[in-house]
């Protein structure tokens, strides 16, 4: 039997073995665990669209977006219908890991309360339905070539569905924000062009039968973006809300219910200073490191950035299993790059242009797409193009690709779900600096400089999150901003700064995730003294990597100090409150 298979089975059954005992004997297990399974499969039928892709969830087909206003009726009956039998069952005289269980669905019930009432991007942000609509089909496009029968049929039906769910936009945006109509006609400014390339890249890969379908399908796709822009002009003409922030009590009860950390908003500020300050302090002191050695060329063509790439992605894992760092899962496929379709590139807005795979394609490699390297003012270009493994770390192995997939075999179904990205993206994050500590980058000085310069990013990414969400820079002033400390490009800071204004919350999980994982190895290394294995911290970290990390401090180290009590319900918080 191969040595990491025979590691990956030592640790799921030390892992496992609380859950498996718990499940043969507990029946709150089994009620927790049978309302889980009801509420993820309704979750998948609801779920929106977003831009982010490790959100992403696989849905049953054939599947429709149903965004009307009596379906939102209905989303906000059901939520609430899950919260009152989640809050029915009696969780406090349980094993930790039932306890730890039982958190995580409240986080996941209170998120669905965050999207349909509290910040409710479905009436305030005209971009919310070109995800629903346009975005569908995007996610539909990104598997790896070649396209199936079936995939053909979840696009077809998808590009259908999107008039319906325009028009059903329309009825829904009664409070439209002046900067997210900006941000959408910017968005869709050049979209007719982007759908020819679509129609271009697409008609000749798809079966001859579907072709007439496709073109009558696309055409009508098409006048429905082009219409539906037209009318979030005409509603940009008059006079809208310039606020887009939720506010200091609605952004602590995100923080307190979905992200289930303790930190005040201030809190996170000084944190995400500290960092940046350390960010610029090792990255001058690496540039001087790196005085007088040539900076590495781009690759130049694709095929020498996907040979390079396959070959740190292995090279990647060997090394942190040959210096006791993590294990490499043999259940745990590979992350590769490819040359990216036209007709994903031509929608690349619409979204991270990888595909993670999903708990039903364990077997698949996960993909991400690339164009060809060349000299760039572009941010993650202009890293990418010179050495593919800093964004192979945080984004394929061992960071999300390598993470998600081994997290989906996890031993108890509830921990196979995302819940919030403070998880995913710190380790990610996190990844990205302990293979530089644990000697990665030691023969590349110039890439120790670009990995200190994305935690600079990441660090003012937490005062960006923060200071929209209380209402204390503007989405224009958080893109001078990144464009200005960071420094990065002006259309990276741009959509950096859009996407983070309409997900509040998000961009400070890389930083506070990364800060929370070295304050819990810190701990554990104490408690543990000599016992304390390295490896097995991080296995335990990456295979329970959906977990916010007080529920992982609260398992590992017996501490729920970082946990907030449970909140009283959601319905019970908006009768009590005018910011929620």
């Amino acid at each position: 039997m191969p040595l990491k298979r025979i590691v990956l089975l030592s640790l799921f059954a030390v892992a496992s073995s609380s859950w498996s005992a718990a499940a043969q004997t507990s029946a709150f297990q089994t009620k927790l665990r049978t309302l889980s399974e009801e509420f993820w499969t309704w979750r998948a039928t609801e779920q929106p669209f977003t831009n982010d892709d490790i959100p992403r969830i696989e849905r049953a087909e054939p599947f429709v977006v149903h965004w009307a206003p009596g379906d939102v009726t209905q989303y906000k009956a059901k939520v609430d219908a899950f919260e009152k039998q989640w809050r029915a069952l009696s969780a406090a005289q349980e094993p930790v890991a039932d306890q730890v269980d039982y958190r995580l669905l409240g986080s996941a019930i209170a998120r669905v309360h965050w999207e349909l009432t509290i910040f409710p991007m479905w009436k305030e942000n005209p971009f919310f339905y070109v995800d629903q609509s346009l975005g569908s089909v995007y996610a539909a496009l990104l598997p790896k070539p070649p396209i199936t029968p079936a995939r053909e049929e979840i696009i077809l039906s998808r590009l259908e569905r999107m008039p319906y769910t325009l028009e059903e936009g329309k009825k829904n945006l009664t409070d439209i924000r002046a900067p997210y109509v900006r941000a959408t006609l910017s968005g869709l400014k050049d979209i007719e062009a982007q759908m020819q390339q679509v129609h271009d890249g697409l008609l000749p890969v798809l079966s001859g039968a579907n072709k007439p379908r496709f073109e009558k399908a696309e055409a009508a796709a098409v006048k429905a973006l082009l219409e539906y822009r037209d009318w979030v002009s005409t509603r940009g003409k008059s006079t809208l809300p310039e606020k887009t922030a939720v506010g200091r009590e609605g952004y602590v009860w995100f923080l307190r219910n979905v992200a289930l950390m303790k930190y005040s908003p201030e809190d996170l500020l000084r944190m995400g200073r500290q960092e940046w300050e350390r960010s610029v302090s090792f990255e001058t002191l690496a540039r001087a490191a790196s005085t007088g050695i040539p900076d590495a060329p781009f690759y130049g063509t694709i095929e020498k950035q996907m040979d390079a790439e396959k070959a740190n992605e292995l090279a990647i894992r060997k090394y942190m299993v040959t210096h006791g760092v993590l294990s490499d899962p043999a259940e745990v496929r590979h992350y590769y790059y490819l040359p990216v379709p036209p007709y994903i590139a031509a929608l690349s807005f619409m979204g991270v242009t990888d595909d993670l795979t999903g708990p039903s394609r364990l077997e698949e490699d996960g993909t991400s797409y690339k164009g060809t390297p060349s000299p760039t003012t572009n941010f993650w270009g202009a890293i990418t193009g010179r050495d593919t493994r800093p964004l192979t770390l945080h984004e394929g192995s061992p960071g999300h690709y390598f993470q998600m997939a081994w997290s989906w075999h996890h031993p108890d179904p509830i921990r196979r779900h995302y819940y919030d990205s403070e998880s995913n993206e710190g380790i990610g994050f996190y990844a990205e600096e302990m293979a530089l500590e644990a000697g990665l980058f030691d023969d590349s000085p110039h890439m120790k400089e670009a990995i200190y310069g994305m935690m600079r990013l990441r660090a003012l990414r937490v005062e960006v999150d923060v200071k929209l969400a209380l209402g204390e820079f503007t989405l224009e002033q958080a893109a001078d901003y990144l464009t200005k400390v960071v420094p990065m490009d002006r259309g990276t800071a741009t959509s950096e700064a859009i996407m983070f204004a309409s997900t509040p919350g998000q961009a400070i999980t890389y930083q506070i995730g990364k800060l929370d994982i070295q304050r819990l190895m810190t701990d554990a290394r104490q408690k543990q003294g000599e016992n304390f294995k390295l490896q097995q911290f991080h296995d335990f970290i990456w295979l329970n990597g959906n977990l916010p990390f007080s529920l992982v401090r609260w398992e590992m180290l017996n501490d729920s100090s970082d946990v907030p009590p449970v909140a009283p319900s959601c319905l019970e918080a908006k009768r009590n409150s005018r910011a929620i």
